[in-house]
């Protein structure tokens, strides 16, 4: 089952930004799991499928947040921030 959810929405330079990501989900041995297709390492096991998709969205947000906190301190300073869209 494929499930889209919507991450809140941040404001760069100026713009407000909504990122939609796509979690795979599904009922195997007596739990649920589920993938976040587009964040390598957000991955969630829970008893039931609402508690699966907000641990998901909790694993996403903590994954993004550190991305972004690592790539400004790797970044140093004099650094530019850009929205790309794919």
């Amino acid at each position: 089952m494929i499930i889209n959810f919507t991450y809140p929405s941040i404001e760069k330079q100026g713009v407000v930004v909504q990122q939609t990501f796509t979690a795979i989900i599904k009922f195997d041995a007596g739990v649920w799991i589920g993938w976040v297709e587009e964040v390598p390492g957000v991955n969630c096991q829970e008893m039931t499928r609402a508690a699966l998709i907000e641990s998901l969205r909790e694993a996403l947000a903590e994954m993004l947040e550190l991305n972004r906190r690592e790539a400004t301190q790797a970044a140093g300073e004099g650094f530019e921030e850009l929205s790309i869209a794919v």
